[in-house]
């Protein structure tokens, strides 16, 4: 990072709610554009899934990024002309976490209707589960990817989406498909970009299939913190896992989050920080009992953002899980507030709301 310069990648798992004509505007491949020398929006319309309207019957409201995207765009922080598009993730990308088997159970619906939890899956045919399900999640992956190599040029970068942390190398789970972030890393190690980095993982539920691809590897070390008594059961084994009861609010979260991330930075000594963060902490969420707030939440990744801005590392930021209704709004106040604290010269405002 130069003289604390910083990117912010947003990758959007979109739905059918984008801000008008902002889908056209990016449907063709192409370099990303710095706003103001500092922010690069990465975005393409293959991001959505689609099964005819069946996907909202899924707990997981797969719109709310795009909600999150009208609403950067109508309050003028992000133009849609300025956005990159991310080429898919390949299947050589993907084979250096994920199996040659895994590769070939993307072609039955059956088996990605378990790995989605999405009953509804397993009645596509093979060519509209390729086009509406798995090329949505490779188009996701392949933005993690890009937010890393940008944000390793310029500062950070926030994948609106992603964070897909369940995905492990035999199978996906839990909504997941592909492990994003574990792909993204061994792409960046390949590359010889990075070679230690350093998984911060905050989403309600365990980064379990993180922590498994991980296993015995010393040059990446997840830290996992989430509620003790959900999901993944039983849990894997982290390099450090910090397990919350339920009905933990945003002091005690914060102050243990505060006390365990010099920890993690001395322990890890990372070249990028990859970051989860799931907004389902949020009181209220049907999966689980934590009980942040909105401003608890944006506090949180602010938390660990500004952390690394300190230590001059780079870090991306994905999305991860969130399944409230007012998820996104938690997420879209916590991306607003690192476009304005790091996307913008002192003294400059965004553009005049649309």
């Amino acid at each position: 990072m130069e003289n604390g310069c910083i990117l912010i990648g947003l990758v959007l798992l979109g739905a059918g709610c984008a801000a008008p004509g902002s889908r056209e505007t990016v449907a063709q491949a192409r370099e990303e554009r710095v706003m103001n020398h500092r922010v690069v929006v990465v975005w393409s319309k293959d991001y959505q899934v689609d099964l005819g309207g069946l996907e909202r019957l899924h707990a997981f409201d797969i719109r709310k990024y795009a909600k999150i995207h009208r609403e950067l765009v109508t309050d003028g922080r992000v133009n849609p002309e300025d956005v990159a598009v991310p080429p898919p993730v390949t299947d050589e990308e993907v084979r250096l976490v994920h199996t040659p088997g895994f590769l070939k159970s993307l072609d039955d619906p059956e088996s990605v209707a378990t790995y989605l939890e999405a009953p509804m899956v397993a009645a596509l045919g093979h060519e509209k589960l390729k086009e509406n399900v798995i090329a949505p999640f490779r188009c996701a992956t392949g933005g993690t990817i890009l937010a890393g190599r940008l944000a390793l040029e310029h500062g950070i970068g926030v994948n609106l989406g992603g964070g897909y942390h369940h995905a492990r190398p035999a199978r996906g789970e839990g909504f997941c498909v592909f492990n994003d972030v574990a792909i993204a890393i061994r792409v960046l190690r390949r590359e010889k970009r990075i070679r230690r980095a350093l998984v911060v993982d905050l989403d309600v539920h365990q980064g379990n299939g993180t922590a498994v691809v991980f296993d015995g590897d010393d040059e990446v070390y997840t830290f996992s913190m989430h509620e003790s008594d959900i999901y993944p059961v039983p849990k894997e084994l982290s390099d450090l896992d910090v397990e919350l009861p339920p009905g933990t609010g945003d002091e005690v979260y914060m102050a243990k989050l505060r006390e365990t991330l010099p920890e993690v930075f001395e322990a890890s000594r990372p070249e990028i920080v990859f970051l989860v963060a799931g907004c389902d902490t949020l009181e209220g969420d049907p999966l689980a009992r934590l009980r942040m707030t909105e401003a608890g939440i944006v506090k949180r990744d602010a938390m660990v953002i500004d952390a690394c801005v300190r230590r001059d590392i780079p870090v991306v930021m994905t999305l991860g899980g969130g399944y409230s209704a007012d998820a996104w709004s938690a997420q879209y106040a916590s991306v607003a507030r690192t476009i304005r604290t790091y996307g913008l010269a002192p003294g400059v405002t965004p553009d005049e709301p649309r």
